[in-house]
């Protein structure tokens, strides 16, 4: 299994589950299989209700699309693992030997970068739903700002401690490269997942260096 990969860990967690006679259930593992083989596009709510073995119109009368069905799937599913997934990057990247902020958020962007690649799908659904849908937003929004935001401030705050980073309050500095790192994502798998110009490697390091050094040239 993959540890980047949701539709994987999503597959395992439902097996898990103690209440395989369930329709919900049923229903919910057809779809994660269905979209972990043939992804989340190609997948048709016929295909699912077929491997479920109930009628189409179940599943509309439980979750209305299939968007819905993904969501009702995902949420619950990432409300319990973010502590858990945000511990895991954050060790991983500290566990390398980060010598200074540079170092840290290369790490940090090319590891979530690889993660968001192998979950595009997910991500153009979760970006949807983020943007229009004020509920969803409301419900996941504070996990990320406990588990992502205040781990980003607390690294700026070590490194400012160290001389390397401006004296600018650290909730500040934390919240822009929060943003430009997620506006960065949302471009690259969502707006124009076609239009790449370099390749992976050019184009994260590319990135760092714009958000730490600007586009300013030097003297």
């Amino acid at each position: 299994m993959s540890k980047d990969n949701l539709l994987e860990a999503l597959i395992a967690r439902l097996q898990s589950d103690k209440k395989p006679t369930d329709k919900k259930q049923k229903i919910a593992e057809a779809a994660v299989q269905l979209f972990a083989e043939k992804g989340y596009a190609n997948t048709s709510t016929s295909e699912i209700a077929k491997r479920a073995g109930v009628a189409e119109g179940t599943i509309f009368r439980h979750y209305g699309t299939k968007e819905n069905l993904l969501l009702s799937i995902l949420l619950p599913f990432l409300k319990e693992s973010l502590p858990g997934m945000a511990e895991s990057v954050f060790r991983e990247i500290s566990g390398k030997g980060m010598d200074s902020f540079e170092d840290f958020f290369r790490a940090l962007l090319k590891n979530r970068y690889q993660f968001f690649k192998e979950n595009r799908e997910i991500f153009q659904v979760f970006i949807k739903e983020l943007l229009y849908n004020e509920d969803f937003r409301n419900e996941i929004v504070p996990h990320f700002t406990e588990n992502v935001f205040q781990r980003i401030r607390q690294t700026i705050v070590h490194f400012q401690e160290r001389g390397e980073i401006r004296d600018l309050p650290a909730q500040s500095l934390a919240r822009t490269i929060f943003t430009f790192v997620f506006s960065f994502f949302v471009s690259r798998f969502v707006l124009m997942p076609e239009n790449a110009f370099l390749d992976d490697e050019t184009e994260l390091e590319n990135f760092v260096q714009i958000v730490l050094h600007g586009i300013k040239k030097g003297n």
